[in-house]
């Protein structure tokens, strides 16, 4: 029968005729047979499966073989032995130099029909160890395709013990060897189906046996770390990474960081190569091992090789968004390498010319993925670009590509960067690195105390986080003659740009010393501040008086052809644009009624502290008002609170937070008060000496004095009876106001959710302990009405003598910011020595302060300034010679969020404390903080109490504000030698991060593995590191854990 098939295989019939033959002899060998028969055809369906050279003959050999497997069991398993399929595999079948590909086939047909038994484990025993050598020869990808086929219909082939993590591990090398030959999407899925096929058989043996897992990621970065030079490893290992279950990922990735045993130059090619993969069309999860593991070099501080990498890498990334197959992987990818390469912008400038042709691909490309990688794509060039502005000739065709797309705001860039700088990243090994401490969370920069610089260090960071005055400074032209503004601004673009948590004022604190301090001393921020904004603007003065004098020497004119009345005045330096307001003296003679007038600038306030019997001063029989930031119109008189009664509720400070709403405060101008105790008008005043004069001129000088006299007093008591009857008005008013308040008090609605009195919800968060002090207060105190008298008296013109006098200040311009001195130090003559007042200040989130010439009976939403707190400096101490400063602050009043209870308000009725972060800066430790924090500082720490305050004036009611569409270029464009300066030192930090990142794990890898105590070796912790933020010495935190060093 065997002597027939072979010749019907070899005859030249037609094909339809020889598969008529062959199947009756097939039919035929269903009956039985003697065993030569049986053998001699076993031999022949096997030559003709393996060397067969048509389709026909091979399926014709696989057809025998099944029939004389089903219906001749015992012949075939004595043909089909361990020694033959030994011969079989080592030796291959067919001519010398040309085995048959399809011995493995084979293999896996024969195996179907053995039965259990002693010939079936023979048989298995050998292909295990068969199928270790096999994978060690290094097959291509489709005998791979067929190891891993075989094994996964027979599981009892697969190598066990340690030969399993053998096998794994040549598996894994195998893998790395695949190379695509073929061209063309065809050719490429054809490659693709095998490496497929080979690396799923590795879950299934990594379920079998867990510890096969390291092993096979080991021998994977092994490979891909590999120096030598050879040809790179193919990216189809990373189909097997896309099966790692990714609960392992982490521990992995910081095993791997942490391995001493790794060079750099292993670790540079195995991450390069890693981001090879994202090429990879069927891979999962690559992305995360690939960031994942940037993430952890950053956190043990290897820099050097992430610049590299970046560098190198980051084109080959950007331009796979080309394929959507792809696509979400590398835009993955692309979008942390570029976030995280902050110190300079060489990343991003290397795909500059790529980005406009880059979008306008996508643009044309009809598929699903393409518009949401548009969106992120120009969200992440608004990023870069904030970050790394000044270079508008680069930007202007990029900016022009994505024009059409969302511009994210400030917040989300910034929120964005900071998530992801590579000082940001935390190592579970921090507590090994105190002195590598990372940039502070809050993404804010701290400034470090050079010996008692702490008084300096406040002010510049109140003065950075006054945004108006910071773009400000950096606005500054490269070619300015303000020595002491450039330094400044070279520290403001330091504390924004910079990769430390903390930069030096060195530069800055020698070149604006104040000549009469003693140096390593402590001094006064206030004197600090008075001077350097001094310093500032007589320096801009003198540097454009400069200027101007130059250009009129170059530029000559007709002599005296222009009068000098024509001479434009001089433009406002940036001091006085952002810091100078303007207070009028008004003085009146009581005896002439005359009144003189004098102007003057100012840059911030100093505000004394009323005597003990003034600390709740009455305008008349008016108490002054807290007002709703909802009243637009005059603010009503707040009612005069009797000792024990209703204040006797609110004695406890109640703390801005969670749903409650920031005090808003008004502040009243005191005017001249007459004799019955009510203010008088400048007006009026003068109207009534006019007429006082022109009745009088005809009379005798003794008549004319009687005369004033008896018509004074008879004012005067016309005057008391008129105000008489105005008091009883308001008085009854103010019964009838209470009245209504305590009923809504008793319906319990105070606050905004209620809808109750608004004004007395603020006015109990105003209210401090019994006979405590608020800025409203002190600032009526300074613009109270002073009577001079006695040694005091002043000198009237007029009168051509020293006589009483009224004096009264008047606030005509309000300044940008407005800057507060509480007056704490005060001389003891008794001591001799200066001593501070620790008064608690109440501290409103919200100013409302008249300008001269408004009436607080009218309108004052035009005559009124708004003002928002923004930075607020603490002293910490019981003297000025000694203690600490540090500082409160945030960015400004523009709302982020909108509180439930604040929807429906405009933006000027929406109370700013609640919806802007606040900040703490103590030297060079920088933390969230809020406006609960700054109001209890002097509760909590008795010692530590606000000093100087910032307010930020809001645009005036009426006036057009600014438009609130999100602009992502807010922060000014830096000349370039300050760039350039700003990205050599952020090399330079990362440099010097990572080298002592190097010698503090040198030292740890010295160690015990398993040290018995609990908490970080290194106690060099400062001695302000408890009780209050005050400490004038730099604080450093650091609290340990328990180590264990896992090696990879």
């Amino acid at each position: 029968m065997d002597k027939i098939l072979e010749a019907v295989m070899l005859s030249t019939y037609p094909i339809n005729v020889k598969q008529g033959l062959a199947r009756r002899v097939i039919e035929a060998a269903k009956q039985p047979m003697d065993s030569a028969q049986c053998w001699a055809m076993l031999e022949l369906s096997t030559k003709l499966f393996l060397v067969g050279d048509t389709k026909f003959k091979r399926e014709i050999g696989q057809e025998v073989l099944e029939v004389y497997g089903r219906y001749h069991l015992e012949a075939f398993v004595e043909f089909f032995n361990a020694h033959f399929l030994l011969t079989l595999l080592q030796e291959g079948y067919g001519t010398p130099g040309h085995p048959s590909p399809y011995v493995l086939d084979y293999v896996q047909l024969g195996l179907q029909f053995i039965p259990e038994g002693p010939p079936a484990e023979g048989v298995f025993a050998l292909l295990r160890l068969e199928v270790l050598r096999k994978v060690c020869e290094r097959p291509g990808p489709r005998q791979c395709a067929k190891v891993a086929r075989l094994l996964a219909s027979n599981p009892r082939c697969i190598p066990d013990g340690r030969h399993r993590l053998l096998f794994c591990q040549q598996l894994v090398r195998c893998i790395g060897q695949f190379q695509c030959l073929a061209e063309g999407e065809e050719g490429i899925v054809e490659f693709l189906e095998p490496c497929e096929r080979v690396s799923g058989l590795l879950p299934k043996i990594w379920r079998a046996q867990a510890s096969s897992i390291l092993l096979s990621l080991k021998e994977l970065f092994a490979i891909i770390s590999s120096t030598e030079e050879q040809e790179p490893p193919s990216n189809a290992l990373a189909s097997v990474v896309q099966y790692v279950p990714l609960e392992l990922m982490d521990g992995v990735i910081r095993n791997l960081t942490n391995d001493d045993s790794i060079s750099d130059a292993q670790m540079m090619t195995a991450i390069s190569r890693m981001i090879d993969w994202v090429s990879w069309p069927l891979g999962k999860n690559i992305d995360k091992w690939i960031i994942t593991l940037l993430k952890g070099l950053a956190a043990v501080k290897k820099f050097s090789i992430l610049i590299e990498v970046s560098l190198s890498k980051i084109e080959k990334v950007f331009s796979k968004l080309l394929y959507p197959i792809v696509r979400e992987a590398a835009l993955s990818v692309l979008k942390y390498m570029l976030l995280s390469f902050q110190h300079s912008h060489e990343a991003f400038h290397l795909l500059l010319p790529h980005i406009p042709k880059m979008v306008a691909s996508l643009a044309e490309e009809d598929s699903n993925s393409r518009a949401n990688c548009l969106e992120e794509l120009a969200e992440l060039i608004h990023c870069m670009v904030f970050r790394f502005s000044g270079f508008p000739d680069l930007y202007e065709p990029v900016m022009e590509a994505i024009k059409d797309f969302h511009v994210p705001n400030e917040d989300r860039i910034k929120q964005l960067l900071g998530q992801n700088a590579w000082t940001s990243q935390k190592n579970e090994l921090v507590c090994f690195y105190p002195r590598l401490a990372a940039k502070s969370d809050t993404g804010k920069i701290g400034l470090i105390n050079l010996g008692n610089t702490c008084y300096m260090n406040s002010v510049i960071q109140a003065l950075f986080m006054a945004s108006d005055f910071r773009h400000c400074v950096l606005h500054l032209p490269e070619d300015n003659s303000q020595p002491l503004m450039t330094k400044l601004q070279w520290l403001f673009a330091f504390l924004e740009h910079s990769q430390r948590p903390a930069v030096s004022p060195e530069s800055f604190l020698s070149a604006s010393w104040t000549p009469w301090f003693s140096p390593g001393a402590q001094q006064d921020c206030s004197e600090y501040l008075k001077y350097l904004l001094d310093r500032l603007h007589e320096e801009e003065k003198t540097g454009k008086r400069i200027c101007q004098k130059l250009k009129q020497s170059n530029t000559p004119s007709p002599p005296e052809e222009q009068p000098s009345l024509n001479k434009p005045s001089p433009s406002p330096t940036a001091v006085e644009k952002m810091f100078g307001g303007k207070i009028v003296t008004r003085i009146r003679c009581l005896r002439c009624l005359n009144v003189s007038t004098r102007e003057e600038a100012f840059t911030d306030l100093s505000l004394a502290f009323p005597p003990p019997d003034r600390r709740r001063r009455r305008l008349g029989s008016v108490m002054l008002p807290v007002e709703d930031v909802r009243v637009q119109g005059p603010p009503s008189p707040a009612k005069t609170q009797a000792p024990g009664t209703e204040g006797a509720r609110r004695q406890r400070k109640h703390c801005i937070a969670g749903d409650a709403l920031p005090p808003v405060v008004s502040i009243e101008i005191l005017g001249f008060q007459e004799p019955g105790g009510h203010r008088g008008n400048f007006r009026q005043e003068d109207e009534k000496e006019k007429k006082e004069k022109e009745g009088n001129n005809d009379k005798e000088k003794e008549e004319k004095e009687e005369g004033g006299r008896e018509e004074k007093k008879e004012r005067g008591r016309g005057e008391r009876e008129k105000n008489e009857e105005v008091e009883k008005k308001e008085e009854e008013k103010e019964e009838e106001k209470e009245k209504e308040e305590k009923k809504k008090e008793g319906e319990g609605c105070l606050g905004l959710r209620t809808g109750g009195n608004q004004g007395v919800a603020f006015g109990e968060q105003m209210c401090g302990p019994e006979g405590s002090r608020s800025v409203p207060d002190l600032l009526n105190y300074f613009l109270s009405p002073e009577t001079l008298t006695a040694e005091n008296r002043y000198h009237c013109e007029h009168c051509a003598s020293l006589q009483d006098a009224e004096k009264v200040v008047e606030l005509s311009e309000g300044p940008r910011y407005l800057i507060l001195t509480l007056l704490r130090f005060s001389f003891d003559l008794r001591t001799m020595r200066r001593k501070k007042i620790l008064d608690n200040v109440s501290i409103p989130l919200f100013l409302r302060l008249p300008m001269a010439g408004s009436c607080p009976q009218q309108d004052q939403g035009q005559a009124c300034a708004a003002y928002d707190l923004c930075s607020v400096v603490v002293h910490s101490g019981i003297s000025s010679e000694s203690g600490h400063y540090y500082c409160y602050a945030r960015e400004g009043a523009t709302a982020v969020v909108n509180p439930p209870e604040t929807t429906g308000l405009s933006a000027a009725e929406k109370p700013p404390g609640l919806e802007s972060q606040w900040y703490l800066f103590n030297d060079t430790r920088v933390s969230f903080s809020s406006f609960e924090s700054v109001s209890n500082v002097t509760s909590f720490f008795p010692k530590d109490t606000a000093y100087v305050l910032f307010y930020r004036q809001r645009v005036r009611e009426g006036c057009k504000a600014e438009p609130k569409s999100p602009r992502p270029h807010t922060e000014p464009a830096l000349h370039k030698d300050l760039i350039e300066a700003i990205s050599k030192d952020n090399i330079l930090y990362l440099q010097e991060q990572e080298k002592e990142a190097r010698s503090r794990s040198a030292y740890i890898s010295t160690l015990p593995k398993s040290p018995p105590w609990g908490r970080d070796f290194d106690e060099d912790k400062d001695e302000d590191d408890e009780g209050s933020p005050g400490g004038c010495d730099p604080a450093a935190g650091g609290s340990g854990s328990s180590f264990h060093r896992l090696v990879f």
